[in-house]
């Protein structure tokens, strides 16, 4: 039945509403419409899409906003300054306000020697195994102690006590015991100075005594006869007592007498009150063979008969009155009273102010050093005021003062005629800085300034005027050098209750054993300052960026009451200053009477 309506409907095109359904099986269902279905599918999603947008929608929200919004800068906490100590007295007031009025104080309260640097030769701190100090440090056996001078070399160092006794100390005078030892009494020692291996000291009643640096010498010397000593160099007739000999220069006039002494490495000078200067052989190692002594042709061939230390006339000198003398190791200068200055001596790095010469290393005679040509073209007069050496280095200062021009082709205004202009000027090795030019030379073909130091002004309240600032005292060591300025200082303060303060310290060249001070080991070829000296009350070693608020600063010479050790009695009035001393990769800075 059914295979038979199939075949009809593929001959016949029989209209749709004829049609019936053959089958075994009931009528068919009719269809249900897919559209309701289908809306209530869409309500149905509708609805777990908006619930499933109700708990997400904040968390994404919150992630696109963290995304898109930029990160707000924490919020800043407020520190309050704490409060500050009240002072109750003007003088806490004053240690509250000014760190170099603390130094100054501190200083003329605590008397002693801070030492730094090379430390190989138990010098900068006996009781060290340090090799180095890095920065200022007491020698605990000058606490509370007042010296006439120190010198300092790496392996030992020298001091005279407030006694006028010699003291020495480090391994080059007793390697067993290399702590501090007095080792000659009695002989009022004013001054000393320092060869390779001897002290030449002097009295005063200008007597130059010549003392061995090593403690065994000292020994052989007091225990051995000198007809008898293995030190042929040595004629003279010593007792079997005495370690020192005597520099006795001859020919010396009525109330004549040795008032300074210098030394290098192996020679030393001598000047006397009337301005005449004598040098001598100051080392048993080596006689001097570079011209220091300033007298021609003299070797050790050709010395005249006599003792081999003895003193000889700078006749190259006569007619000048000298007022300083300075040595470094090698060479020699002279300054007298009319601001001349002389050289001689070893000038293999230009140290004696002239061009070297390399099939003439050195100059014999003392030979003007033409300071002048340094002002040439300019409205300046030069005169030297004071010298220094040491190691392969010369400085000198000048007062230059305006004039008029002499050809008239630029007028000066009257209120420059006559004022000062001080300046420094430096010759020799800077390969370490320390010509303090700001420039690292192996050899000087002339005098430079020191800029850093020169053409300084400051206004003096007390007399109401501008005046140069002048330095007070160069102190040069081997590599490195120190420069004390003149700057107006107060120890006492103006008036009751001000503060005090002092002198200011620079300090430049080798660093290489943390001589200069400064806590870091490299080289500087310009002035820099440092930080104090002494505990953490008056900020050692430490500088802050104040343009050098909390900078070592010297204190100068002022009475003070000077307590026994232990703080006990009433104590005694008594002169006091500080001064600094460069030796040999070493400096210190002591209290001196």
């Amino acid at each position: 039945m059914y295979r038979t309506v199939l075949r009809r409907t593929a001959r016949t095109a029989i209209p749709s509403r004829w049609i019936r359904h053959s089958s075994s099986r009931g009528e068919p269902v009719a269809r249900r419409s897919i559209l309701p279905l289908l809306a209530g599918a869409v309500l149905v999603g509708a609805g777990v899409g908006g619930f499933w947008a109700y708990q997400t929608y904040p968390q994404l929200s919150k992630q696109q906003g963290q995304a898109q919004t930029p990160k707000q800068p924490e919020k800043a906490e407020i520190l309050r300054e704490k409060p500050r100590k009240k002072s109750k007295s003007n003088e806490e007031s004053n240690e509250l306000i000014s760190p170099q009025h603390v130094q100054v104080k501190h200083s003329h309260e605590h008397p002693g020697v801070y030492a730094w640097g090379s430390n190989v030769g138990k010098v900068a701190a006996p009781d060290s195994k340090e090799s180095n100090i890095k920065t200022p440090r007491r020698i605990p056996y000058f606490d509370g102690q007042i010296l006439r001078d120190l010198k300092l070399e790496r392996d030992f160092g020298v001091a005279v006590n407030e006694k006028g006794d010699l003291v020495q100390w480090g391994v080059g005078f007793n390697r067993d015991t290399p702590a501090p030892e007095v080792t000659l009494r009695g002989k009022d020692i004013a001054k000393i100075a320092i060869s390779r291996d001897r002290v030449i000291a002097l009295s005063s009643n200008g007597q130059v005594y010549s003392i061995p640096v090593a403690k065994a010498d000292q020994a052989f010397a007091e225990n051995t006869p000198n007809s008898h000593s293995s030190w042929s160099i040595w004629s003279g007739t010593p007792s079997l007592t005495q370690h020192f000999r005597t520099l006795k220069p001859a020919n010396l006039g009525w109330n004549e007498q040795v008032v300074d002494i210098k030394s290098g490495l192996e020679h030393c000078l001598m000047l006397t009150s009337k301005g005449r200067v004598f040098s001598a052989a100051s080392s048993t190692e080596d006689f001097p063979s570079r011209g220091q002594l300033g007298v021609p042709g003299l070797t050790w061939q050709n010395r005249p008969a006599g003792p081999y230390d003895q003193p000889h006339e700078v006749g190259g000198l006569r007619g000048f009155t000298v007022k300083e003398i300075a040595t470094g190791d090698y060479h020699s200068l002279a300054l007298d009273n009319e601001g001349r200055v002389f050289s001689f001596g070893d000038n293999t790095v230009g140290q004696l102010g002239f061009k070297t010469d390399l099939t003439a290393t050195h100059i014999d005679t003392p030979s003007l050093l033409p300071v002048n040509q340094l002002y040439a073209g300019t409205n300046l007069k030069p005169k030297v005021t004071s010298i220094a050496a040491g190691g392969l280095n010369s400085f000198f200062t000048v007062d230059a003062t305006k004039t008029q021009s002499r050809s008239g082709s630029e007028v000066m205004p009257a209120s420059e005629l006559g004022r000062v202009v001080a300046e420094t000027w430096a010759c020799g090795s800077g390969i370490h800085g320390e010509l303090g030019t700001g420039k690292w030379l192996h050899v000087s073909v002339a005098p430079s300034k020191v800029k850093a130091l020169s053409d300084l002004y400051e206004y003096d309240e007390a007399s109401n005027t501008v005046s140069p600032i002048r330095l007070n005292k160069i102190a040069v060591g081997s590599t490195h050098v120190c420069a004390v300025m003149d700057n107006v200082h107060d120890s006492k303060g103006n008036s009751k209750g001000d503060p005090k303060f002092g002198n200011d310290v620079l300090f430049w060249g080798g660093n290489e054993s943390y001589q200069l001070g400064t806590g870091k080991r490299n080289n500087t070829n310009v002035p820099v300052y440092i930080g104090a000296l002494d505990g953490d009350s008056v900020g050692a070693g430490k500088m802050d960026g104040e343009l050098g608020r909390n900078r070592f600063q010297i204190a100068p010479r002022a009475r003070v009451n000077l307590l026994e050790k232990g703080g006990k009695g009433k104590g005694r009035q008594v002169d006091v200053e500080q001064r600094v001393e460069c030796g040999r990769c070493v400096s210190a800075v002591y209290s001196a009477v």
